[in-house]
């Protein structure tokens, strides 16, 4: 070897590299396996090896607060149990969805059913046979129009002219399937975990459109109908993670439930600047998202976590943040993680 090779040797050593190894498959005999030999390979592969590695250090880091984000018709899809999954094994703290995925969820929770799209059928039949289409599946409206009888029990035990927000509502969905559904359920395993699931575009959903229509119904009977107020759960959900002493965020995909739950850190910011005493400022540690948007397109689903370190809602990885992203359908990546940390969190 001449003195070339060697010099080259040397600073290859000191540039500390991550030798790439071949996955064998023989060897890999669960998840955890197959996503540990995933991370050291390339492309989408190592995104995901990698992605389950920092989400397994977020669960196990007991100063850590997880917050978890929804967006996407992910129950429709039938990630739910996937979603109970991370509740029930303490993978998540704190959850931030779309209101339309928690109405499908809750339509699942309750034994109601959603179907393949047949394809030979057109949207307007569709339309007339009143189901409605997402893609490749299908939501009868006859699931929405039980749901909406249900939803008004609960919202019936409420007092009249009472001020509730998304999580106080969730809440109470997620006793009545405690008390009267056998099987589980996002909202029942949140209300047993005692997780908060908070819904910040609560009118875009059907569920806010129960309310909407329960509120007329109830003010045509000549009462006052119920209040609602979104700024209780922007200060319930500022104050848990001011008092956390670290935070993690797991998101899939992105939307209004993303930014809701990363701009935490600038709005505790901004209060202590305008002399707010009682807060704490707080980044998130760690971060895991499932998205296939691309960044260049400049959307929020496709932002990176390094962008949102200008923003202060992240600690940088110079300072010891840790983040993986996983360019995927959540539908594929998804179960494929929460299975390999399961795996690693029962060993």
């Amino acid at each position: 070897m001449n003195d070339k090779e060697c010099k080259f040797r040397k600073n290859i050593k000191n540039c500390n590299l991550t030798e790439l190894k071949n996955i064998d498959l023989h060897k890999c005999n669960s998840f955890s396996e197959l996503t540990k030999a995933m991370s050291l390979t390339s492309f989408g592969g190592r995104q995901l090896g990698e992605a389950v590695d920092v989400a397994e250090a977020m669960i196990k880091d007991k100063q850590c607060v997880k917050v978890l984000t929804l967006s996407g018709a992910m129950t429709m899809a039938k990630m739910n149990l996937i979603i109970c999954d991370m509740i029930d094994n303490g993978m998540v703290d704190i959850i931030i969805s779309t209101g339309a995925l928690m109405t499908h969820g809750f339509v699942d929770a309750t034994g109601m059913a959603h179907f393949k799209n047949p394809k030979h059928i057109c949207d307007e039949k569709l339309h007339e046979l009143r189901l409605n289409r997402v893609y490749d599946t299908l939501e009868p409206e006859d699931n929405l129009d039980d749901a909406e009888e249900i939803i008004k029990k609960v919202l019936l035990t409420f007092e009249d002219g009472e001020t509730i927000c998304s999580h106080l509502f969730n809440k109470r969905l997620g006793k009545y399937l405690f008390e009267n559904v056998q099987g589980r359920g996002i909202l029942k395993s949140a209300y047993e975990k005692n997780v908060p699931v908070f819904i910040p575009a609560f009118t875009d959903s059907e569920c806010g459109l129960d309310y909407g229509i329960f509120n007329r119904l109830q003010k045509k009977q000549g009462k006052q109908g119920l209040r609602f107020d979104p700024f209780l759960d922007l200060d319930q959900y500022t104050n848990l993670i001011s008092k956390a002493n670290k935070t993690g965020i797991f998101t899939i995909g992105g939307g209004v439930p993303r930014n809701w739950a990363q701009q935490v850190g600038p709005y505790i910011d901004i209060m202590i600047l305008r002399g707010i005493e009682g807060l704490i400022p707080r980044m998130f540690s760690y971060g895991v998202r499932i998205c296939p948007e691309p960044v260049h397109w400049g959307g929020l689903s496709g932002c990176t976590y390094s962008e949102g370190v200008s923003w202060g809602k992240f600690v940088s990885k110079k300072e010891g943040g840790k983040y993986a992203e996983v360019m995927c359908d959540a539908t594929i990546a998804w179960p494929i993680i929460v299975k390999a940390l399961l795996e690693r969190i029962n060993n």
